[in-house]
C-alpha cells in the first residue's frame, strides 16, 4: 500500500474534493494524511484522519481578513491582491509545515491543491512525484491568455517563488468536472474525474421535518458576504415571495417570506437530492454538486473563477446567468421560473450529470493516483 499527502489551503471548497479522494484511498487500504489548517480540516474529514499543521489559527484569521478586503476590490486590483497578498504569502507560510510533514509522513505522492503552492515546491525539492488537485477547472483554460502582460506578471511571481510555473503538475492534474462541461481538450496528464462526492463528511444539522412537498430551491452564495451579498440576498427574498415553492436560503437570520427556510449553514450535499434548482454565485463545488444531481441553475458570478464556471453552465444549456451586481428581484424571479418551468434546462443538466457519472468521481481519481505510484 502507498502513502498520499494532501496539501490544502484553509478553504472548504478546496478541501472537500480531497476529502472524497482521500476517503477512497483509505478505503483501499492506503495511508493518507492532510496538511493545512487543522481547524478547517477536522470538520470536513473522518474522525480518525491524520492531520499535520501548516497553518495556525492566527494565520487562518489573517487569511479570512484578507479575503474580506479582497471582496471589496474591483478590476485588476482583485488579481493583484489575490497573488501578492494571498497566494504567494500563503505558499511561503506553508513551506515549513509541509517540509515537516513530508519528513514525518514519508509520502509516495504529494497531492497539492492548485492554491497550495508549498506542496509542489516541497515535493520537487524532496524529489517526490506531485499531483495537482484542481478544485476549479477555470484556470485550466488560462483566463489570462487575452492579457499577455498580466499572464507574464503571474509567471514571474511563480518563478520568484518556485523557479517556475508550478500551478499544474505535468504528471497528473485531477479535475473535478467533465470534458463535456469544460468544453476544451487538454493533454493526457489532465484527468477529468467528475465531482468527487463519495466519502464526504457533513457535520451540519438540518431540520428535515420542515421540508414541504412543494418544489424546493437552494439559494447560496457560499462563504461570501459583505454589502454586495446582502443586496443580492434581499433581492432574492423579494423574488421568491409568493411563489409556489420552498426556498432554503443560506444566510444569517433576517425577515423572510413564509416560504423561505433561512439557515446559517446546510449539509449541502445531503440536501441536493431534495431540490429542484439552485441559485448560486457560481462556486465550482456548488455548481458541480448541483449538476451531479441533474439540477438546473441560476448563476450570478462575482469574481475569480465564477464567470468561467457560469459560462460553462450556460454553454451546456443547464442554467441562466445573471449580472450579480445589477440583478433585481424581477430578474431573479424570471430566471428561476425559467429553469424550473422550461424542461430543456433540466434535460441539459441531466446530460451533464451523465458525463459526471461516466467520469468516475473519487474512484477514478484514486485509480489515477495509484498509477502515479506505480510509475
Amino acid at each position: 500500500m502507498s502513502r498520499f499527502l494532501f496539501v490544502v489551503p484553509p478553504l472548504t471548497g478546496h478541501v472537500n474534493p480531497t476529502a472524497s479522494v482521500g476517503g477512497e484511498l483509505l478505503a483501499r487500504g492506503h495511508s493518507v494524511a492532510w496538511i493545512g489548517h487543522p481547524g478547517t480540516l477536522a470538520p470536513l474529514l473522518p474522525d480518525d484522519a491524520q492531520i499535520f499543521p501548516a497553518i495556525d489559527d492566527v494565520l487562518e484569521a489573517d487569511i479570512r481578513a484578507k479575503r474580506e478586503r479582497w471582496l471589496a476590490l474591483r478590476g485588476m486590483a482583485v488579481l493583484k491582491f489575490f497573488w501578492e497578498e494571498f497566494l504567494i504569502p500563503l505558499g511561503h507560510a506553508m513551506v515549513p509545515g509541509v517540509s515537516d510533514a513530508v519528513a514525518l509522513f514519508g509520502p509516495d505522492v504529494v497531492v497539492a491543491d492548485q492554491q497550495a503552492l508549498a506542496g509542489p515546491l516541497v515535493a520537487r525539492t524532496a524529489g517526490l512525484p506531485w499531483v495537482t488537485s484542481a478544485s476549479t477547472s477555470a484556470e485550466l483554460v488560462n483566463p489570462l491568455r487575452t492579457m499577455p502582460k498580466v499572464d507574464a506578471w503571474v509567471r514571474d511571481l511563480l518563478h520568484d517563488f518556485a523557479g517556475g510555473d508550478i500551478r499544474f503538475s505535468d504528471r497528473l492534474v485531477l479535475v473535478y468536472s467533465s470534458a463535456a462541461l469544460v468544453g476544451e481538450e487538454f493533454g493526457e496528464e489532465v484527468a477529468f474525474v467528475g465531482p468527487a462526492l463519495a466519502h464526504r463528511v457533513e457535520r451540519v444539522d438540518f431540520p428535515w421535518e420542515r421540508l414541504t412537498e412543494r418544489r424546493r430551491v437552494l439559494v447560496s452564495l457560499g462563504t461570501l458576504n459583505g454589502p454586495a451579498g446582502e443586496r443580492f440576498l434581499s433581492q432574492a427574498l423579494e423574488a421568491v415571495a409568493g411563489l409556489d415553492l420552498q426556498v432554503v436560503m443560506v444566510a444569517e437570520p433576517r425577515p423572510a417570506p413564509p416560504n423561505v427556510l433561512m439557515l446559517p449553514s446546510v449539509p449541502q450535499l445531503a440536501l441536493m437530492p431534495h431540490l429542484d434548482a439552485v441559485v448560486t454565485h457560481g462556486g465550482h463545488n456548488t455548481v458541480c454538486e448541483a449538476l451531479a444531481h441533474g439540477l438546473p441553475l441560476v448563476v450570478a458570478p462575482i469574481r475569480d473563477d465564477q464567470p468561467t464556471v457560469a459560462a460553462q453552465v450556460v454553454a451546456a444549456g443547464a442554467g441562466v446567468r445573471l449580472t450579480y451586481s445589477r440583478a433585481r428581484a424581477a430578474d431573479i424571479r424570471s430566471a428561476l421560473e425559467s429553469v424550473l418551468d422550461e424542461p430543456e434546462y433540466t434535460a441539459a443538466a441531466e446530460l451533464v450529470r451523465e458525463s459526471f457519472l461516466a467520469a468516475g468521481g473519487a474512484a477514478a481519481a484514486a485509480d489515477r493516483l495509484e498509477k502515479v505510484v506505480a510509475g
